[in-house]
């Protein structure tokens, strides 16, 4: 099993939140690649060798995307990823309310539009992952991984 996980960070929270995520696939003997997001085309990635994607998007400000993961955003909508498992996380910061970590809706509404399945339901992680944040994390991931499986059978 292949899974990629595209990230973008100005504090290094995300990343943080990237690497719990890349550390708990490693667990599992998932092969893995973790990936600047500004660094990718959506149109590049090859379903016959990615079984799962997960995206860790930033929101900032006033529940606004990260700058860097704007093109893949976009370029998303246009992408056929039809049987690939799919998962989004990231940071926020809880002052904002409800614009908290919204950047994570977006991106599954976005995924939605391609075809690939929604493995797990988003996390959303105040600041840098704590401690019950990690085990949501890991949760996540074995619910991504998990799905997959159930694909391939």
């Amino acid at each position: 099993m292949q899974a990629r996980v595209f990230f973008a960070t100005i504090t290094g929270n995300n990343e943080d939140v990237a690497d719990v995520i890349v550390a708990a696939f490693k667990s599992a003997n998932v092969a893995v690649n973790k990936e600047d997001i500004q660094l990718i085309d959506p149109q590049d990635i090859n379903t016959d060798e990615t079984d799962i994607v997960v995206v860790v998007p930033y929101t900032f400000d006033n529940g606004s995307l990260p700058d860097e993961a704007l093109d893949f955003y976009e370029d998303l909508a246009d992408t056929d990823l039809s049987g690939m498992v799919y998962g989004v996380s990231g940071s926020g910061d809880d002052f904002y309310g409800d614009d908290f970590a919204v950047a994570i809706d977006k991106f599954e509404q976005q995924f939605e539009k391609t075809g690939a399945i929604k493995g797990a339901p988003g996390v959303k992680v105040n600041l840098s992952p704590d401690q019950a944040a990690t085990k949501a994390l890991r949760d996540f991931t074995e619910s991504l991984i998990k799905t997959a499986q159930d694909q391939v059978k």
